[in-house]
């Protein structure tokens, strides 16, 4: 049976979901409408255009919704490699940009 998560890597994990769920649906509300606009604003569509337009807009906009949601839960860090509020990782000396040995 697997560990019990602490109480906040619960709370960081109720943070990070409803971050992705809030900023996907921005970019779906902005995919949408620049999907749509320009060809129903700038354009005189008929009724089969017109529901054409506003149908690939939506797909578009639940396309970037779902990618978002994905692309932001995926990037989240995982319970084997990393530790929430642990400390972080030592810097590597070699990828110092300098070290005090050199200053004169």
């Amino acid at each position: 049976m697997g560990e019990r998560r602490t109480q906040a890597e619960r709370d960081a994990m109720t943070v990070e979901i409803g971050y992705a769920l809030v900023s996907s649906a921005v970019l779906a509300g902005l995919t949408f409408a620049a999907a749509s606009a320009p060809a129903l604003l700038l354009f005189d569509l008929g009724r089969t255009a017109r529901t054409v337009v506003l149908g690939l807009a939506t797909a578009a906009a639940v396309l970037a919704f779902a990618a978002r949601v994905v692309h932001v839960l995926w990037r989240f860090p995982r319970r084997e490699g990393h530790r929430l509020g642990g400390p972080a990782p030592a810097p590597d000396k070699a990828e110092r940009s300098g070290s005090a040995d050199s200053v004169t």
